[in-house]
């Protein structure tokens, strides 16, 4: 499966703020507002990229990374929002993730944290090769509660 990544404009961003609200999404994400992801696009530290098709350019979804500039050389996988369920968008995404993070990036590590009841999630990041470090319990505070993350990573010589 050919995916690209390409920067994030303003004319992705109806799109993108459609995505984070959808209901498929909204449960397992923390939905920013246009002026964040506004500031995270302009921010040098951050990679904000729409996912799209290689060769019609269907956009299918998209990821931020944040840490371009940490002098520990760890990336943090922010977000991913796939938007064509259901098609092995999400895992072929997370590959070209990795390869980005640590080929092109060169980073020594790939960070994520993930909702703890967002199991089809953590089982695609395990496949993916990242592993649990360990939860950080009741850390969100949600309109139902409290929810608890999953922290997982990869190292370069795991990639």
């Amino acid at each position: 499966m050919n995916l690209a990544f390409r920067k994030t404009t303003e004319l992705d961003l109806d799109y993108i703020l459609a995505a984070e609200q959808h209901s498929d999404n909204q449960p397992f994400i923390i939905p920013w507002s246009r002026e964040k992801h506004q500031g995270a696009i302009a921010d040098p530290d951050i990679a904000h990229f729409i996912v799209q098709t290689d060769v019609h350019q269907d956009t299918v979804g998209f990821v931020i990374l944040a840490g371009l500039l940490d002098p520990n050389d760890s990336i943090e996988f922010r977000r991913i929002v796939i938007t064509a369920k259901g098609q092995g968008y999400g895992k072929a995404t997370i590959q070209l993730v990795k390869q980005l993070v640590f080929e092109t990036y060169q980073a020594h590590r790939l960070w994520l944290d993930v909702k703890e009841h967002n199991h089809r999630a953590q089982a695609l990041y395990a496949n993916a090769g990242f592993v649990v470090e360990g939860t950080l319990r009741d850390c969100l505070k949600t309109t139902n509660g409290y929810e608890s993350l999953i922290l997982m990573s990869i190292l370069r010589s795991e990639y």
